[in-house]
């Protein structure tokens, strides 16, 4: 007779457990990859006998971060601040344009190379004229993210749009819903994961673009840390305000999946990755 207690609960029968296994691999393998790779950036400048000044190591890098910690925190908040305002400034051009082309065939005919030509500018030959046009300070920051992140929210919202299922866009001309009710209520929320997308793209060009700009106009944050840092041959500071850049860049990409999971939750439901 089969003794009830020796019975085990099939996986498939045990969410919770599976939910706690992804939790915590979720964790664990970032936290080893991490590891690995200072583990990895320590030996070589261990077993290399490596120049301080050309790549510090690990503990130097974190004695750099303690010399000036506050400086540096501070100086990652107007980083992120602009970041997060240049991101936004992106977000509302960006989705209505690409609103725009999916909705009017002539207006994509008429823009959609020039946003392409425009897209493919290095953004670093406009720095000079840049300066020009703004000076110093956050408004050529700012536009230098915005330029860098933008062209991904338009893409992708454009392609979201003209995407929407066949089934679904019947369904709403059988119930003779109008365009502006087949927008809010068909297209839009089937586009929502494509837009996303391009939002995931465009989070870190938009820290890219806050920092390039930093480099060249700021006169604050971490950009222009590690310019100074660097100029005074303090490569240890330098790095750890490249760490503390990386940090904020992880952080608000981050930020931006939880928010699509708690607006999207039907993606995850509907959707498998194997």
């Amino acid at each position: 007779m089969t003794d009830l207690a020796t019975v085990t609960v099939p996986e498939a029968a045990n969410p919770a457990g599976r939910a706690r296994r992804r939790g915590l691999a979720a964790v664990a393998w970032p936290v080893l990859g991490l590891a690995i790779a200072i583990g990895v950036w320590w030996a070589c400048t261990e077993l290399l006998a490596i120049n301080t000044v050309v790549l510090p190591s690990p503990p130097e890098v974190v004695d750099g971060f303690n010399r000036y910690r506050e400086f540096l925190i501070t100086e990652a908040g107007h980083t992120t601040y602009a970041t997060l305002q240049g991101f936004g400034l992106s977000v509302l051009v960006g989705v209505l344009i690409g609103t725009a082309i999916a909705a009017w065939r002539p207006f994509e005919r008429m823009f959609s190379p020039l946003l392409v030509a425009f897209n493919a500018v290095p953004k670093v030959a406009l720095a000079p004229l840049m300066l020009i046009w703004f000076g110093y300070g956050r408004t050529p920051i700012l536009a230098m993210a915005f330029m860098v992140c933008f062209f991904p929210i338009v893409l992708s919202t454009a392609t979201g749009l003209v995407s929407t299922p066949a089934d679904l866009a019947e369904l709403a001309r059988s119930m003779d819903a109008s365009r502006l009710q087949t927008f809010a209520r068909v297209r839009l929320p089937a586009a929502l994961p494509q837009i996303f997308v391009g939002l995931k793209v465009a989070m870190p060009l938009a820290v890219i673009g806050v920092v390039v700009g930093e480099m060249q106009y700021g006169e604050s944050g971490l950009g222009t840390i590690i310019v100074q840092t660097s100029g005074q041959g303090d490569t240890a500071a330098a790095f750890a305000a490249i760490s503390l850049l990386a940090m904020v860049s992880i952080v608000l990409y981050y930020a931006l999946v939880l928010v699509e999971r708690l607006l999207l939750p039907w993606v995850r439901a509907t959707t498998s990755r194997r």
